[in-house]
């Protein structure tokens, strides 16, 4: 099993669906079970052996800085400023990559939330991640084990492990659920703009370097104050 020892939490975003309850603070600092999104996220680094995490920081910015100046890992945690603008997740990498280093990256959003099992679900991210035949490893949620999530799925999964989009399929089994092992390489020479991560895996999935592992853990996807009561529930339960 390989080391991954760098991870970034993508937590610049508005969080418009979460209103009211980001009507005073990021989306990032919404708590669920008592704790607030982003420390699911770095939790979960460490529990992986991820030593350096990049965070980045946009609504809400100064809130978000003594957040993470208080964390009692502050000394592992580094922030990339998107306070002029923010630049969405791909931009948001392109922007972290002097950041990031060369070596593979845990690429995480904040608003997804899970209980790992026997075995922890990045640790089998890093089981199944392979160089040689991947440039993305993207952590899948079945739809059948998911709350919070209203979409129709977002990919297929082949024998081989290689995904494929839904398309024109009326619903597809797996969704994304936050969370991709990521080479930097990927991201050489595209703009630090606005633009989404699903444009670089719509470049990379026909040429077959995109891959995919099905969760084991049930996936709450926590996007507004719905799922938020929704996951709490079950958390406590």
């Amino acid at each position: 099993m390989i080391r991954i020892d760098t991870g970034m939490a993508l937590a610049a975003g508005l969080g418009t669906r979460m209103r009211p309850l980001t009507n005073d603070r990021p989306k990032a600092l919404v708590e669920v079970g008592g704790k607030a999104l982003l420390d699911w996220a770095l939790d979960r680094f460490q529990a992986a052996g991820v030593t350096r995490t990049i965070i980045n920081v946009h609504h809400f910015a100064d809130a978000m800085q003594a957040h993470i100046e208080a964390h009692p890992r502050a000394t592992a945690l580094t922030v990339s400023d998107e306070r002029a603008e923010v630049l969405e997740t791909g931009g948001g990498v392109v922007k972290a990559l002097p950041l990031l280093g060369e070596d593979p990256v845990f690429i995480s959003n904040i608003d997804a939330i899970w209980v790992d099992g026997a075995e922890a679900e990045l640790d089998r991210m890093r089981a199944a991640w392979d160089g040689d035949r991947m440039d993305v490893l993207l952590l899948l949620a079945p739809m059948a084990a998911t709350l919070g999530f209203d979409g129709a799925g977002d990919f297929f999964l082949g024998e081989d492990g290689r995904i494929a989009w839904r398309g024109e399929a009326a619903r597809a089994p797996f969704a994304y659920a936050g969370v991709q092992i990521m080479k930097p390489s990927i991201m050489a020479g595209r703009p630090a703009a606005r633009f989404s991560m699903t444009e670089v895996w719509r470049d990379l999935v026909p040429k077959g370097r995109v891959y995919g592992l099905p969760m084991q853990s049930f996936w709450m996807h926590v996007g507004d104050p719905q799922a938020v009561k929704a996951a709490e529930a079950r958390l406590a339960r």
